[in-house]
């Protein structure tokens, strides 16, 4: 019991399916309900991922940098014209290299290319389109991109 105990307050977050079988006299450690979440959580991922419907056709990309573990890291994110995020990808760098990552990883996510791709004016999305997608239409317009940097508001504010 004061193992258990023990284990529950060095615990990092804190699963709600604790208490719940506590009442009802079973006692399960932090440790096999994190391997639970482990085994089960990514298939219960691809199911809702599934179920999410079709994403719009103009997607909004940009980055903003976040520190994790005390290092520098930039947050890559991609929304659709709704606001639903597409995908995110953190990377240490901010270079042609990287954006063309991350357009790989949407488009193999995605299975389709987009009718249209809206950055700020970081040259390496520009390189990166001409290079990953060069058929898609591509606007660095001003204020365009208001989309992608308003879903970046919930990590700055979990940040401060």
């Amino acid at each position: 019991m004061s193992e258990t105990l023990h284990l529950r307050l060095r615990a990092p977050y804190f699963y709600p399916d604790e208490d719940l079988l506590a009442q009802r006299g079973i006692t399960v450690s932090y440790e096999a309900i994190r391997l639970w979440c482990n085994k089960f959580g990514p298939e219960y991922a691809r199911g809702l991922k599934r179920r999410q419907g079709r994403l719009g056709d103009t997607w909004h990309l940009d980055e903003v940098f976040v520190t994790i573990q005390g290092q520098r890291q930039y947050l890559w994110r991609a929304v659709d014209q709704d606001g639903d995020v597409i995908d995110i990808l953190v990377q240490p760098r901010r270079d042609r290299r990287a954006a063309k990552r991350f357009f790989r990883k949407l488009l193999k996510g995605q299975g389709r290319v987009p009718g249209r791709l809206v950055t700020d004016k970081l040259r390496s999305y520009r390189a990166a389109h001409r290079e990953v997608m060069p058929s898609v239409i591509h606007s660095t317009d001003q204020y365009e991109n208001n989309r992608a940097d308003v879903s970046h508001e919930p990590t700055r504010q979990r940040e401060r």
